[in-house]
């Protein structure tokens, strides 16, 4: 591998994380905004958590809320 070819994957390798981090973030808004529009609609936060995959305390987490 030549040193340009080197940093020609680094650069590609860079730009696929970068879009993966956004990708990431974007992804967990809309993942804060269902989590709090299921609760308004009287979904419980277990029933959440196994929904999504998270933990209760991130469903509480999310919601502001301290777990009972």
């Amino acid at each position: 591998m030549t040193e340009k070819t080197a940093l020609e994957s680094l650069r590609r390798a860079g730009e696929r994380r970068e879009a993966a981090d956004q990708e990431r973030f974007e992804a967990t808004v809309e993942l804060r905004k269902a989590v709090q529009a299921a609760h308004k609609a009287g979904v419980g936060p277990t029933r959440i958590a196994q929904e999504t995959g998270l933990s209760r305390q991130a469903v509480y987490e999310i919601l502001g809320q301290q777990p009972s």
